[in-house]
């Protein structure tokens, strides 16, 4: 498999947020921890298309790159329950 990008879908875009939300530097939990190939000729940037099939455009990279590990998660431990399980299922084969 190419190099997979792990991205973040959150409810509303960053500058959506309203002011009672809290101030804008707060961590925002993404809704949904997703998988993503790496954009043509990037490792730094996810392509189009999550393996499920969102568009990655309103969506925030994460910090972590997946391992590729044997028995490691390609998501970040914090997220697990946030984890899109489409995505999950693809990663697994």
């Amino acid at each position: 498999m190419s190099e997979i990008v792990v991205v973040y879908e959150f409810d509303q875009p960053a500058g959506a947020r309203a002011p009672a939300a809290g101030p804008p530097d707060a961590e925002r939990l993404p809704r949904r921890v997703h998988a993503a190939p790496a954009a043509p000729g990037r490792l730094d940037a996810a392509g189009p298309r999550t393996l499920c099939g969102k568009d990655t455009f309103a969506m925030a990279k994460a910090g972590r790159t997946p391992s590729g590990d044997p028995g490691e998660p390609w998501y970040p431990e914090a997220y697990a329950s946030a984890v899109c399980p489409d995505c999950d299922a693809v990663m697994e084969i």
